[in-house]
């Protein structure tokens, strides 16, 4: 009775130095960042070390208690052997996905807020767990991703972004009238209050993309904040009409 006892009372605390040691992690990679995205991504990883840890040191425990008992063991073995081997046939996709979601989570490719494109679906990300991915596409219908079902994620809202913009001109079209009215127009949005802080650097002009049958197009890009980049495309391209109009530049 007396090493049954000392099992339970080694099980409880080795439960709870596993307990302390994830907690602690949590508090120092809380420190590194005040992200609430970054945060709910380490407690989503707290989360599974901790599950790991209890269910490895339940398993021990009660192996060993078992056998203080005078229970063998290897009989119950043999049978959870072939009823796991039945099971993993039927669950083996579920732990494809806890594995994908353990891995997408620890490498951080996804965080809650990110707009991502997976499996052909892009959107939003609502809610990430080890078991799927919750996407709002533009249409604001809800995709539910199996994460075992992620192959490459392609995150759009990481860091920077950049905003291109085509403009379609006459085959004569004078080039460098049209890059000016883009510089100036580049210029005048960075110098806005509204949109400066969205843009990271000057617009690019990148010159004469393409050349069709019918003229010329023009490109041009701005280097924004992650999640402004359709709001800068936009406005940019608003008032670059404007612009071309004042100065009766005439597109294709």
């Amino acid at each position: 009775m007396f090493r049954i006892v000392l099992i339970l009372v080694v099980a409880w605390v080795l439960q709870a130095i596993a307990g302390r040691i994830i907690r602690t992690f949590r508090g120092y990679m809380a420190h590194r960042t005040s992200a609430a995205d970054e945060l709910r991504r380490i407690d989503t990883v707290g989360t599974a070390f901790r599950y790991f840890a209890t269910v490895i040191v339940v398993l021990v425990a009660g192996t060993l208690v078992l056998g203080e008992l005078g229970i063998s063991v290897a009989p119950i073995l043999a049978t959870a052997g072939v009823a796991g081997v039945a099971i993993g046939f039927g669950a083996q996709s579920l732990i494809k996905d806890y594995f994908t979601g353990f891995f997408l989570l620890l490498e951080d490719q996804i965080r809650e807020g990110d707009v991502v494109e997976v499996i052909g679906r892009a959107g939003l990300v609502e809610e990430v767990t080890l078991r799927y991915v919750r996407l709002r596409d533009g249409d604001g219908y809800v995709h539910f991703i199996p994460n075992g079902e992620i192959k490459s994620v392609v995150n759009r809202t990481r860091g920077y972004a950049y905003a291109t913009i085509d403009v379609a001109v006459p085959e004569d079209a004078d080039c460098d009238a049209f890059f000016q009215a883009m510089r100036e127009v580049g210029a005048a949005l960075r110098a806005d209050k509204r949109f400066g802080p969205m843009i990271l650097a000057d617009v690019e002009i990148f010159g004469v993309e393409s050349w069709p049958l019918w003229g010329m197009v023009l490109r041009c890009r701005v280097q924004t904040l992650a999640h402004e980049r359709d709001t800068v495309r936009r406005e940019f391209t608003r008032r670059l009409v404007t612009e071309l109009h004042a100065r009766q530049l005439k597109t294709a």
